[in-house]
């Protein structure tokens, strides 16, 4: 088969889990026990050939419906022309979210949105392999006309016009090269949670804050929100252990409502919080919008789980955020990024991804990189969350050298799995969870064993602290 006639011939998907709830690992006020997990997608060609790698992050049994919703979506991309879909991933982004069957589950919104964001993506990783770039090149080297062309400005033209977004991006284009090259030079600047795990000894967090500095990272985030005296004391070691010049961000993880929200932030203001992220429901624009008031100076960060760029229009036209952060895997994929990021810039409000997770740092190195280079032309105040879990798995992983990420140079969007993470963690039969005794239990083997009366449910225990493991 031709290059020019090749097709999309699978949709392959894999539920893949890892057990990161074990050492308490992402643990936060909200989520106190995830695994870390992918419903990954490839996109195969033919044997052999190109293939496209995305996936959405969820924290365990959610990929039980993630994977179907991406399944689900499998007829509207089998076969198509690999050609015409590189050449405008958009037009697959349009007929995703207009299948006005499953918009009905949403629309916009939701395991349908953060699925077709899973296939979306996967095209844009192809397309960038195909054209022999990484995707920020890619984007940044783009013509501003096509790149404006995928962006959906439905529900979008009260704040952003296609014909501002042209302008935006044609004055984002000066410079760009020497961008470029500074970036690949130094990298893009990071921040660090890896300490700050809600489930994390006091000891634990000391020691990593201390190696976070020591590792050129300028700012350090902890969870908070559970217990105010617990906050108070982690904040009071995490300060103790960066010094006064460090930003220290918290992060209630959507944990109170708006009026907790501001007694509890200004309850922690004596450690000179940077921000507080998801104070409240991502839906609470109006809530965001108070908190931002109650607790100034602070500032206001959120977006992770803020599901559609209607929402980001909200939150910016209301100045309710100080910081907003996009998730490379919970909207519709680059293609909403690009009009999240475009809103951002006329705006003028920084954007500092959400990443960690399983592949999010891989992914969203790219969307900041490529508003460095093609769109705000600055790195002030902007920083990438850096955790370092499960990067091992990934074929081209995020290296961060003296508190930067270094800018990817492989061709794609740096989310291929190895095949043998793929076949170690695929859930419920993949190496790892076939041999773990807690995924197949053992069926009774003796009539005898079993109750002839059912037995209450068993109420779960809290974790205990976990091994220490440095």
């Amino acid at each position: 088969m031709s290059a020019t006639t090749a097709r999309i011939t699978a949709v392959d998907t894999y539920d893949i889990r890892f057990p990161t709830s074990r050492d308490l690992d992402g643990s936060d006020a909200m989520n106190p026990d995830p695994d870390y997990s992918a419903a990954y997608v490839v996109l195969r060609t033919r044997a052999g050939g190109d293939e496209g790698h995305g996936f959405a992050f969820t924290i365990g049994r959610g990929n039980d419906v993630q994977v179907a919703a991406i399944d689900a979506l499998r007829a509207h991309v089998l076969g198509r022309s690999v050609t015409e879909l590189c050449e405008d991933p958009g037009s697959l982004y349009r007929d995703l979210v207009g299948d006005s069957q499953l918009r009905w589950l949403g629309p916009e919104k939701g395991v349908m949105h953060m699925a077709v964001g899973a296939v979306v993506n996967a095209v844009w990783d192809l397309a960038a392999k195909r054209a022999g770039k990484p995707l920020w090149r890619l984007l940044a080297d783009a013509d501003p006309a096509w790149l404006v062309s995928q962006v959906d400005f439905r529900y979008l033209t009260d704040a952003l016009t296609p014909d501002e977004a042209l302008e935006l991006l044609r004055r984002g284009r000066q410079g760009g090269p020497d961008r470029a090259a500074e970036l690949l030079r130094r990298g893009y600047p990071a921040y660090t949670t890896s300490p700050g795990w809600l489930g994390y000894s006091d000891e634990k967090l000391t020691r990593l804050a201390e190696r976070a500095v020591a590792d050129g990272f300028t700012q350090i985030k902890l969870k908070v929100g559970a217990d105010l005296a617990d906050d108070v004391r982690r904040c009071r070691a995490a300060r103790a252990a960066v010094g006064p010049d460090i930003r220290l961000a918290i992060d209630a993880n959507q944990r109170w409502d708006v009026g907790e929200a501001i007694e509890w932030t200004n309850a922690l203001a004596e450690f000179d919080p940077y921000w507080i992220e998801e104070p409240t429901s991502p839906d609470d624009v109006l809530g965001h919008a108070a908190i931002r008031r109650g607790v100034h100076p602070i500032k206001v960060a959120t977006g992770e789980h803020v599901p559609n760029r209607i929402v980001f229009k909200q939150l910016l036209q209301a100045g309710a955020v100080d910081v907003l952060q996009l998730d490379s895997a919970r909207v519709a994929g680059v293609n909403e990024n690009l009009a999240i990021l475009l809103l951002a810039a006329k705006f003028g409000v920084p954007v500092c991804p959400h990443a960690g997770g399983v592949g999010l740092c891989e992914l969203v190195q790219h969307l900041s990189m490529f508003d460095y280079v093609g769109l705000s032309g600055t790195v002030e105040d902007r920083v990438i969350e850096f955790v370092d879990h499960l990067h091992q798995h990934f074929l081209d992983p995020v290296v961060i050298d003296r508190g930067h990420y270094r800018a990817p140079t492989a061709p794609g969007f740096s989310a291929t799995m190895h095949q043998s993470a793929i076949d170690t963690y695929r859930y419920p039969n993949g190496a790892f969870w076939a041999a773990d005794p807690t995924t197949h239990p053992a069926a009774p083997t003796h009539p005898a064993d079993v109750k002839d009366t059912p037995t209450a449910p068993i109420a779960p225990t809290a974790p205990t602290a976990p091994e220490d493991r440095g």
